[in-house]
């Protein structure tokens, strides 16, 4: 694959970034695309590794090798076929994904690993620019209809599958405009709106029915939609967040991250009008959750010119390196710098919040810390423990809670029958995705948890190949790893 000797003539080149000051005056994406000639070459660092461990990093099973040896010969629509083969939507993938992949390449073993993910990001753009990402309806229709729930990238991946496979596909959103965390999650520096608009037209045109401003299980009822359609997937988001039980939690001031960045992005869209505005402008904030959303809130808040903003992370700063109870080619839990994090952050580790203090009038002015440090126990879980007179006093006025997803909105799964998991999510079939009632299937964090953009395509991808088969008796859709180059 690539050039038999590219990784040793070429070393690891990804996108640059606009310069600090510049890109922090808008929300628009910043990076700096290479120049075709660069990506051929980091094509070309593609070893000839023989397994290609890669491709069991990415849960969508890519054919990485396939498209680096095209992109390094020059045959973009080549590559533009292989990589769609098996990812719907490369174009959030190649801007979103942490890339499982390249922490998987056997060049990563002791060098840089291939920029896999940039690659995919080029491929995709230029196959949009050169008009080669046309719709595809299908040649003939079946007379199954199929209700998806949610239209995050589980749910327009399954819908995408369903639709060619002939099915009447109908979407259903309570949000005004399709896109799932996409498009309420995401902030637009990461991933500008008119990248998922420009799918959906294609999305549109292939067949699909979308109805926003739809909440299921509140605006149509379960009995409906079983009358309706021949199949019901449900593929909502993980979006019930968690809370920080402590002292002074109902502040103002103290928000959810995914009460901040959802309220953001409709600003950015042109919206003005929130009943609880929430915005870091002149304030001192403090983003507590180490994660992707608090990298996020980290980003935003910025932007809306916080005087200060300082991170937060429970668990003690990582290391650079690959740790050694994490070998090749397992995903490793090293220390990650985004974007964000190099405008202008102050990040704290080891540290836990105790409480939030207010004024007279119920408004956040500080919060209060410990360090902590934890304890390593012989076969069991580590033992935190709060570290004695490190008790310490921050101005703040904004708090963002970015600590992760404790499950889904069950309205509609209660209605319909579902059972649910132990983690609060439904409950459904690791071998076709059905859940308890029949014709009733899940994917994507609402069966999962919350996972990466990648697992919810590949979910959907393979929870369209179940209901097919349910509803015709077999698929000719593609599985995980499988890819349909039709």
């Amino acid at each position: 694959m690539g050039k038999i000797t590219g990784f040793l003539e070429f070393d690891r080149k990804v996108e640059e970034y606009a310069p600090v000051a510049e890109r922090l005056e808008n929300y628009k994406e910043f990076t700096i695309p290479l120049k075709e000639t660069e990506l051929k070459q980091q094509g070309a660092r593609c070893m000839d590794c023989g397994i290609p461990f890669c491709h069991s990093g990415c849960p969508l099973g890519n054919l990485i090798p396939d498209f680096n040896d095209a992109v390094y010969r020059g045959k973009w629509e080549k590559a533009a076929r292989i990589l769609h083969s098996t990812n719907n939507f490369p174009e959030f993938t190649g801007r979103l994904c942490p890339a499982p992949c390249e922490e998987a390449c056997v060049l990563g073993i002791n060098e840089d690993p291939v920029s896999i993910e940039n690659i995919e990001k080029n491929i995709v753009e230029k196959a949009f620019k050169k008009g080669w990402i046309i719709p595809q309806p299908p040649s003939k229709r079946t007379n199954k209809t199929i209700a998806i729930i949610g239209s995050g990238p589980s749910g327009l991946a399954a819908a995408q599958q369903l639709n060619r496979a002939g099915h009447t596909v109908t979407v259903f959103e309570r949000d005004e405009k399709p896109g799932g965390l996409l498009r309420y999650g995401i902030p637009d520096f990461k991933l500008e709106k008119s990248i998922i608009d420009r799918r959906l037209k294609i999305l549109k045109k292939e067949g699909i029915v979308f109805k926003c401003n739809v909440h299921v299980g509140k605006d149509i009822k379960a009995d409906q939609l079983k009358k309706d359609f021949d199949a019901i997937i449900l593929c909502g988001g993980a979006t019930v967040t968690r809370n920080l039980p402590i002292k002074g939690s109902e502040l103002k001031g103290v928000a959810q991250a995914m009460d901040f960045l959802p309220q953001n992005n409709r600003r950015v869209a042109g919206m003005n009008n929130f009943d609880n505005e929430i915005k870091a402008t002149g304030k001192h904030v403090i983003v507590i959750g180490g994660g992707d959303t608090g990298s996020d809130c980290i980003g935003t808040s910025i932007r809306q010119k916080a005087k200060s903003v300082t991170n937060f992370e429970i668990m003690p700063m990582g290391t650079t390196d690959r740790p050694k109870n994490q070998p090749w080619p397992f995903w490793p839990m090293r220390l990650r710098t985004s974007s964000s994090h190099k405008e202008g952050v102050d990040r704290v580790f080891s540290i836990s919040t105790k409480e939030f203090k207010g004024d007279k009038d119920g408004n956040l002015i500080n919060l209060i810390t410990t360090e902590v440090e934890w304890i390593s126990q012989n076969g069991q879980r580590p033992i935190l423990k709060e570290v004695e007179g490190t008790e310490k006093v921050w101005p703040c006025q904004l708090a963002l809670l970015a600590l992760g997803f404790s499950g889904s909105e069950m309205t509609i799964a209660e209605q319909l029958g579902l059972e649910a998991d132990q983690r609060s999510n439904i409950k459904a079939s690791d071998s076709d995705y059905m859940t308890n009632v029949s014709g009733i299937f899940a994917a994507g964090d609402q069966r999962r948890g919350q996972s990466l953009i990648v697992w919810a395509i590949s979910e959907g991808r393979q929870v369209a190949y179940h209901v097919d088969q349910y509803l015709m008796g077999k698929s000719y859709l593609p599985l995980k790893g499988e890819g349909d180059l039709q």
